[in-house]
């Protein structure tokens, strides 16, 4: 019996593993030319931001492991130039899955220390990453990188979508990634386990917003390039559910009541924020145990 079941474990794992590669089989890089010597890269995951130029390389994220060529076969199309440096936005493997093969074909990987402790963690499915996969460099609050012709600024922003966002500005090119401190055109996802906030999140995009103009591209975490008035209109439709909901909260409404509420969240269901991985029900849900847990730590 325990011979059939360790064979029925083995079988599930590879189909799994199977299903896994097999799904990312279709899917086609694209790439946005944003200035002379940025681009934005689009495939499963999250956005990716390039720069190119004499230096080299600097590759913002890098999606999923299984896309790793099509990746790397992208950026050869826009420089044949070494690649030199790959930051993580945040620890979540559609923005560093790729990490280990990015590392193997030459990049330097930088994020936030809680980047580095998230994923030397034993993962969901008990495995643990190998160290090519591990940030070589961490910065606790900002860090700024000088490479093919202008200063990057690197800045951390505490409990936002997890514990370890970070945001980069390209100073010359006046361009911002903001990792998932920004989904556009539709509700985000908050990380609240792995240290996510609302205030946090809205904190992140109000300080987005202060490094920017109304000529700066936008390279959201996921969603189509972006620009100011977008962003504000996502920073609008933060501070309106936080809000509603904070009010719900004050009522005596329990999780549930805001769980089937639609009501607090129509107008921008009615806007199509719910379509993405965050839909009208779960947004209602983060926002309340979020704004619930931060009532009862300052009661504390």
């Amino acid at each position: 019996m325990k011979t059939v079941q360790h064979i029925s474990l083995l079988l599930l794992l590879v189909s799994t593993s199977i299903f896994s590669q097999n799904r990312f089989d279709d899917i086609q890089i694209k790439t946005t030319k944003l200035t002379e010597h940025i681009y934005m890269l689009e495939g499963a995951g999250g956005n990716i931001g390039v720069s190119v130029g004499d230096d080299g390389v600097f590759v913002i994220d890098d999606q999923f492991a299984p896309l790793s060529d099509k990746i790397l076969k992208a950026i050869k199309e826009l420089s044949d130039k070494p690649l030199k440096f790959l930051v993580n936005t945040h620890f979540h493997g559609d923005h560093s899955g790729g990490n280990e093969n990015m590392a193997k074909a030459g990049a330097l990987i930088i994020a936030h220390d809680n980047v580095k402790k998230r994923l030397e963690e034993e993962q969901r499915d008990g495995s643990f990453k190998p160290k090519k996969a591990l940030p070589v460099i961490t910065f606790n609050d900002k860090l700024n990188i000088t490479i093919n012709g202008e200063s990057v600024a690197i800045f951390h922003t505490e409990n936002a979508h997890t514990d370890g966002d970070a945001l980069l500005y390209f100073t010359e090119s006046n361009v911002l990634h903001t990792g998932d401190t920004y989904f556009n055109g539709r509700y985000p996802y908050i990380d609240l386990n792995s240290g996510g906030s609302v205030d946090g999140y809205i904190t992140a995009v109000k300080r987005g917003l202060m490094v920017i103009n109304v000529d700066t591209k936008i390279i959201p975490g996921h969603g189509k390039l972006s620009n100011i008035e977008e962003y504000k209109v996502f920073l609008n439709m933060l501070e309106t559910l936080k809000t509603t909901i904070q009010k719900a909260i004050d009522e005596g409404k329990t999780e549930d009541e805001v769980k089937i509420d639609t009501s607090l969240t129509k107008i921008y269901d009615d806007l199509d924020y719910g379509t993405g991985f965050i839909n009208s029900e779960k947004i209602r849900v983060t926002f309340y145990n979020s704004l619930k847990d931060q009532h009862n730590e300052s009661e504390d």
